[in-house]
């Protein structure tokens, strides 16, 4: 047994992961790293000169998920906005290169393509650029992703919204889409970004990390019995049947509606990078629920993944295999 769930149990759930459609709703972005050296310190300004060996992309935001879904098994659906550009272009190319169609990306030529591109140097990010456009979509981009939206609703087995702040979930987009899932009786995974959680129902989950629960809870997040109480507001305060508060170093903490508190202690072994293991849990959460995994099971299978993915540098993904070896 493993954290709560039995091998064979586990192994039952990932097999199911296979082809269960999970549309994804969120901020895509492209990343981009810059891998180097640094020998010497700039003759120009007390800054570190990084000498470029090579450059890597990838899928980053809401497309993060998609990526860790596609390595699932699971056949996701990316719904978001990108501009009319060279990086859009090259996005599209990354999804592609995973099996994963571009036709509900969504363009938009008054904004860029997000492009996040950090600067490593010795395993060690160095600095960190983003060009993007945080400004709400809209009427006529937000009416366009409802519509695919509610096409694509009706093949799904879950949906995952993943908010990065970067203007496509407006309110309205969120009450629209949230709304028509829940007619659907479909299950709804949050990734928060925004302090106010009301924002983001009616759902099923929420996953917000310790800080970002404390600031939608009000409450300084410091020993047990804070923690408690702050998943307590959190549940208490939106429509929601459960909200699981990552905590790094410290694991995972699993609040239901029924009062139910199940913490779940870290499984990585080493950790090298956190970039986009918050991806790497609600991906991993919202197939298990869909594959009919509780709520325990999903969350300890999703700290089985998080385990995995720190242990990777850069914007990564875990595959079914790799899941399953963990336990």
């Amino acid at each position: 047994m493993s954290q709560g769930i039995e091998r064979e149990r586990a192994k039952t759930l990932i097999d199911e992961f296979a082809d269960k459609r999970i549309v994804v709703l969120g901020d895509v972005m492209l990343d981009e790293f810059v891998w180097g050296r640094v020998r010497r310190i700039s003759p120009e300004a007390p800054v570190p000169v990084v000498e470029v060996e090579r450059q890597t992309l990838s899928i980053g935001g809401a497309g993060n998920v998609v990526s860790n879904l596609a390595a699932l098994g699971a056949s996701p659906v990316m719904l978001g906005v990108v501009g009319d550009d060279d990086d859009a272009e090259r996005l599209r190319s990354k999804f592609h290169a995973i099996g994963v169609e571009t036709s509900t990306l969504v363009r938009d030529p008054s904004r860029p393509t997000t492009l996040k591109t950090r600067i490593i140097a010795h395993n060690q990010q160095v600095v960190r650029a983003d060009r993007e456009s945080r400004r709400p979509v809209s009427p006529e981009i937000e009416d366009e992703i409802i519509d695919l939206f509610r096409r694509e609703m009706e093949k799904a087995d879950a949906l995952v919204v993943s908010d990065y702040n970067k203007g496509l979930l407006t309110e309205s987009l969120l009450a629209r889409a949230l709304e028509a899932a829940r007619t659907s009786n479909l299950t709804v995974c949050i990734d928060p970004k925004a302090r106010n959680f009301s924002r983001y129902q009616p759902l099923t989950i929420i996953t917000p990390n310790t800080q970002e629960a404390a600031e939608a809870a009000g409450i300084a997040i410091e020993d047990e019995a804070s923690l408690i109480e702050a998943g307590r507001r959190i549940l208490a305060g939106i429509d929601c049947r459960a909200a699981l508060i990552t905590r790094g170093e410290e694991g995972m903490s699993l609040f239901t509606s029924g009062g139910e508190m199940t913490h779940i202690p870290t499984v990585a072994r080493e950790v090298y990078d956190v970039t986009g293991a918050g991806d790497t849990v609600i991906a991993t959460l919202a197939v298990a629920l869909a594959a009919g995994a509780s709520f325990v099971e999903a969350a300890v299978l999703a700290n089985h993944a998080a385990g995995v993915v720190v242990g990777k540098l850069g914007t990564a993904a875990v595959a079914r295999d790799e899941l399953m070896a963990t336990l």
